[in-house]
């Protein structure tokens, strides 16, 4: 059976978004890695499928697929393009959609100037709450301690011609994200060599996304993310909140903070304390087109 998807890209961070409303689609039985795949399927970075939401008070329900086929709780880019998506195939014709995630309700909006801004909800500090982080682990090794209210690990570099240590920072958009702030912006060679390490590391036992954020002033960030299950994307919307939340929170950047990724930019708002955390970028159809959809 032939099944309709649209090719979406949110600052360079690509997608392959599926309406299983309209067609009939048994979501646990495809390979999702098999329609991300490069070469063998139609290729993403995710796969995001639209479903009809759980509560009947909210719109729908958004399944988020990484290239590695694993169901993964949030995507930031990803939501852009999931109301854009909704919108253009006739499925809502609201503006501002409410969102079911495994990682709790999100709200994205079009806007006139046509970028997409999201409420991506409150950030969370707390992450030996969240079970991302082998905190026995980390504390017999005195590895984990706690600066402004922020939980940090340390690792020993693999790579110490690159840097010496690795200062983490931990926090939750959703799903987990570890930051590395630097003094100077993040090459290729840190990236490749830090990026893979820090992921798969055994003290985060479902894995971490990984940012390396350099903030170039008080209103611009610049930073690269390696994705669980994805590698290095051309950007990351939930890495973005991440990293803008982790400097607001310490005082070292300004709010409507511009973050610049390798896809395009994103500007990213949190006014502290409970508040949610606001993120406005682009979303883009880049091509429609048909697939049989594979089976485990």
């Amino acid at each position: 059976m032939m099944i309709r998807f649209s090719k979406m890209q949110g600052a360079g961070n690509d997608f392959v978004v599926i309406d299983a409303i309209g067609q009939a689609i048994d979501v646990e039985q495809v390979d999702w890695r098999q329609v991300a795949d490069r070469h063998f399927g139609v290729g993403a970075d995710q796969v995001l499928v639209v479903q009809r939401p759980q509560d009947p008070g909210n719109d729908f329900r958004y399944r988020i697929f990484n290239a590695d086929g694993a169901e993964v709780e949030q995507c930031g880019n990803g939501a852009r393009c999931f109301v854009r998506f909704v919108h253009e195939q006739g499925l809502s014709a609201k503006r501002k959609i409410a969102v079911e995630t495994l990682a709790g309700l999100i709200e994205p909006e079009l806007l006139d100037d046509g970028m997409v801004m999201v409420n991506m909800g409150r950030p969370d500090f707390h992450t030996r709450d969240l079970g991302f982080v082998d905190w026995q682990q980390a504390r017999a090794r005195g590895q984990a301690d706690i600066d402004d209210g922020i939980e940090r690990i340390q690792l020993a570099s693999p790579a110490p011609e690159y840097l010496p240590s690795l200062e983490l920072d931990l926090m939750s958009m959703g799903n987990p994200h570890a930051v590395l702030f630097l003094d100077a912006p993040p090459n290729d060679d840190l990236v490749e060599h830090l990026g893979p390490f820090i992921c798969t590391h055994p003290i985060f036992p479902k894995q971490v996304n990984v940012g390396f954020a350099y903030l170039a002033s008080p209103n611009q960030l610049q930073l690269r993310v390696f994705e669980r299950g994805a590698g290095e994307t051309l950007a990351c919307g939930t890495g973005a909140c991440a990293a803008a939340v982790l400097a607001l929170a310490r005082n070292k950047a300004r709010e409507g903070l511009q973050v610049q990724a390798r896809g395009g930019n994103l500007w990213v708002e949190w006014a502290g304390g409970q508040s949610p955390v606001m993120m406005t970028g682009p979303a883009h159809t880049v091509f429609e087109g048909l697939i049989v959809l594979p089976t485990r």
